[in-house]
């Protein structure tokens, strides 16, 4: 409890649209005024995913570059460019991560069932297979490897931490690991601390992680990854709104809670400098 808790804010991902909440950024310049927003609410890590002006996912590199410049003029936040897409070739969800070199890089764990099921209207929306097969973990891993970025380990269930195992017996996963603990997608764990206890004590020695809370939800596993030693990441990716009925103006209206909840029970928030120490990151 007494490292400061790193928090990162997920900007934008790319399910969620204008429509639903009007602070989704869409183009770079909008979405570096929201890791300005985030980094000065207490954020030390903005999670990225790229978007076209119409608001739709963007692969090319030159779109992803255009952000971090962006972000970069204004702010030294550390950057995490996603990886994570449905349908796209290993070969273009890496591109970015080769040619930019964040200082991270998302790396999804396993295949799952992905799903948005509204019980109002009996209805599934956005109901994919999530394919991440072994061969293109380990692909990803030696691109990262060759550009010397962090892999963040995303894991929606138990069975995602487990596939580390064999990964770290080949020695493509390298200490320090950095876990992200995605909770509450349909098809993937419960978003309960119960379930969080169950992943953080599978994590593998040598482990940072972060609990990744989905919807509303998010703040009781926010509180309860502080409360027992973990990260958190909020933003408009995970969670629209800092209450229920109170929706988020921007990024930093979420990160502003967690920090707050941080200090309220007793753990200071990480700056961009602590945060690399804490991680063994090394500054770009």
């Amino acid at each position: 409890m007494s490292e400061a808790v790193v928090i990162t804010a997920a900007l934008t991902g790319v399910l969620a649209t204008r429509e639903q909440c009007p602070a989704i950024p869409y183009t770079p310049v909008e979405i570096a005024e929201e890791a300005k927003r985030a980094a000065e609410a207490g954020a030390s890590i903005v999670h990225i995913h790229a978007r076209n002006p119409e608001g739709g996912p963007e692969w090319r590199v030159e779109t992803f570059a255009e952000i971090l410049s962006e972000v970069r003029a204004r702010s030294d936040v550390i950057v995490n460019f996603s990886t994570g897409a449905i349908g796209i070739p290993p070969e273009q969800r890496i591109a970015h991560i080769r040619d930019l070199r964040p200082e991270i890089g998302a790396l999804n764990m396993g295949s799952m069932n992905y799903a948005i099921y509204s019980a109002k209207k009996k209805a599934f929306y956005h109901d994919h297979v999530f394919a991440n097969p072994f061969k293109d973990i380990q692909f990803f891993l030696e691109a990262m490897n060759s550009a010397g970025v962090r892999p963040e380990l995303e894991c929606f269930d138990t069975g995602h931490i487990a596939n580390t195992a064999p990964l770290i017996d080949m020695g493509v996963l390298k200490p320090p690991y950095q876990f992200s603990l995605i909770m509450g997608v349909l098809g993937g764990i419960p978003g309960t601390t119960r379930h969080l206890t169950n992943q953080v004590d599978t994590l593998p020695p040598e482990s940072h992680w972060q609990v990744i809370g989905i919807g509303l939800n998010q703040w009781a596993l926010v509180a309860a990854a502080i409360t027992m030693g973990g990260n958190a990441r909020v933003g408009l990716e995970d969670n629209l709104y800092v209450e229920e009925g109170k929706m988020a103006m921007s990024n930093g209206d979420l990160v502003q809670k967690a920090a707050r909840l941080a200090h309220d029970l007793g753990r200071d928030v990480a700056t961009v400098d602590e945060a690399r120490k804490i991680l063994c990151l090394s500054a770009r």
